[in-house]
């Protein structure tokens, strides 16, 4: 499969087959991507807690799915947990002269990794952001002074792919001015 291709398959997936474990072989792919991925200075600014005990998944997934948000996180076999870790100098550096906070910048290019990595494994994969934070923490030994940003779920989806739903393109691309 080509790259858009891939990229047009990929899809939030919300349902799981709980018959069917994630191999670890294609889940340290997965990982593997998710530590190629480009980041501001090269700082790296993320931790990955991989959820793969059954037990463990659904105690995360229970507290992913709070609030009435989110129920299927029950039931997902694996979590992948991306918390934010320190910046390096240099990024530090240029996120105060730029204004930008690059970590979350950087997170966003991992976690695009790990959902496509995800997709040509021929697994799903859904990204996650409301959740008990201090709940996980509890369960997982994170840090109470680390930040956790995203859970993303991954498992062989349990439904068909839907038909994407997208901006056209000239209400999203512009050149050589807005």
């Amino acid at each position: 499969m080509d790259f858009l291709q891939l990229v047009a398959s990929r899809q939030s997936d919300r349902a799981y087959d709980m018959t069917r474990l994630v191999e670890s072989d294609k889940l340290e792919r997965i990982l593997e991507a998710a530590s190629l991925a480009p980041s501001a200075c090269n700082a790296q600014p993320w931790k990955f807690v991989v959820i793969t005990d059954p037990e463990l998944s659904a105690k995360v997934g229970k507290a992913i799915a709070g609030f009435g948000m989110n129920k299927f996180a029950k039931e997902a076999p694996v979590h992948i947990l991306v918390v934010e870790e320190s910046m390096n100098i240099s990024s530090f550096l240029g996120a105060k002269i730029k204004d930008k906070y690059f970590p979350l910048i950087d997170i966003g290019l991992t976690a695009a990794h790990i959902t496509l990595a995800a997709e040509s494994e021929g697994l799903g994969s859904c990204i996650l952001g409301w959740f008990d934070e201090k709940e996980i923490k509890k369960l997982t030994g994170i840090p109470a002074n680390k930040r956790l940003l995203l859970d993303i779920t991954i498992g062989y989806p349990a439904k068909s792919k839907r038909k994407k739903s997208r901006k056209s393109k000239d209400k999203v691309i512009s050149y050589n001015h807005y």
